[in-house]
């Protein structure tokens, strides 16, 4: 059965009572798996047909810390390695995206037959292994192509090229690839991408973003989220046909949104609301560290807001220090709680089907690391 979902991100707090656990204290059906993104592990950036998309552009102008995925983990030639590798880690899944402007070169029409045969090796060999394939349809790299046409996800029209981008995606994969995300993180796209600037495409305003040259940061998150939520619904409602949370279940924005945004915000029609309500059987949280807010309603009388501060809060962080060294022991014993602490969970409030996946995070931008 297909499972869909909408992957948000989440920041909280751990608190863990189990200090020894193991694997075998999980209950049957208890999911182990990593997570990855097209972007930061394929490489072969301009082989076998792949176009530009938004990543490498935001990349070689030299703003992921002067790094791009044109070489990356090289899994598209090693991914048989990895594979290898995830048995040996103990893996029940894989999370991986597909690179949209890999399968579809031009953003819609034609697919490429080398992009394609990529995706149904490395789907079999996961499968050939015991692996289950976990695909995200979506994350944070549309084809450049679109980009340059009508703005991407700004645009209504993406909506259209999306659909036709997963339904290619479901036809070619779906008869061995039971869960489907379309959309990473969302929420995450449009602070990133179009409020502040510090992901690709790269939109804000300059008083709220990083040096960007394009964007509107008071009116185009609002843009793209509801464009990405039609475009979401639109993929779900396409799979089962053929067989942000509050639109998610209610069909419409909550009320909170409606009073601080105003006009900046979409509306919804009667058949949008239809489709976008209830599209989804679960939501998917990736849950990263803490983060703490206050009230900062004052920042509801600027005239000119972006989108952070139309949610009326300020985001407190504390910076730690930085430790890229592979022994880690802060972050392992986090982690390590971390995991205690949804077994925990499991336990207390008897969920049926938990899947815990760990990921690195691309977000190199950030500057200011959360406390654990």
């Amino acid at each position: 059965m297909l499972r869909f979902c909408c992957l948000l991100y989440l920041a909280v707090s751990v608190f863990c009572s189990i200090e020894k656990y193991s694997r075998k204290d999980f209950p049957p059906g208890f999911i182990f798996g990593s997570g990855t993104s097209a972007y930061q592990v394929e490489g072969a950036a301009s082989e076998d047909g792949r176009s530009p998309s938004v990543w490498d552009t935001f990349a070689h102008q030299g703003f992921a810390n002067g790094a791009t995925g044109d070489v990356a983990a090289d899994q598209y030639h090693k991914y048989k390695e990895d594979v290898k590798l995830m048995v040996k880690t103990g893996l029940d899944a894989y999370r991986f995206s597909i690179s949209w402007s890999r399968l579809i070169p031009n953003g819609r029409g034609s697919i490429n037959p080398k992009g394609l045969q990529y995706y149904n090796n490395l789907i079999n060999e996961l499968i050939s292994h015991g692996i289950q394939p976990h695909v995200t349809l979506y994350h944070y790299d549309h084809p450049q192509v679109l980009e340059d046409e009508y703005g991407g996800w700004v645009s209504r029209k993406i909506v259209e090229d999306f659909t036709y981008y997963a339904d290619v995606c479901f036809r070619e994969f779906g008869d061995r690839v039971a869960y489907w995300t379309t959309l990473n993180e969302p929420n995450v796209l449009l602070i990133a991408g179009y409020d502040t600037g510090s992901l690709p495409p790269k939109h804000c305003s300059p008083q709220f973003g990083f040096n960007c040259t394009k964007g509107n940061s008071s009116t185009e998150p609002y843009l793209v989220a509801h464009h990405s939520l039609l475009a979401h619904a639109s993929a779900f409602r396409l799979y089962w046909e053929n067989r942000i949370v509050n639109p998610l279940v209610f069909g419409d924005y909550p009320d909170i949104a409606k009073k601080n945004v105003g006009l900046r915000l979409p509306t919804f029609t009667g058949y949008e609301s239809k489709q976008v309500k209830g599209s989804f059987d679960f939501l998917g949280l990736n849950h990263y560290a803490s983060v703490y807010v206050k009230d900062n309603s004052n920042s509801l009388k600027l005239e000119n807001r972006d989108y952070w501060a139309d949610m009326a809060v300020e985001l407190i962080c504390l910076k730690t220090v930085r430790n890229s060294s592979l022994e880690d022991i802060s972050r392992v014993k986090y982690l390590h709680s971390y995991i205690g602490s949804l077994l925990d969970a499991v336990r207390i409030e008897k969920i049926p089907k938990a899947i815990s996946i760990l990921v690195f995070s691309f977000s190199e931008g950030r500057k200011c690391n959360f406390t654990r």
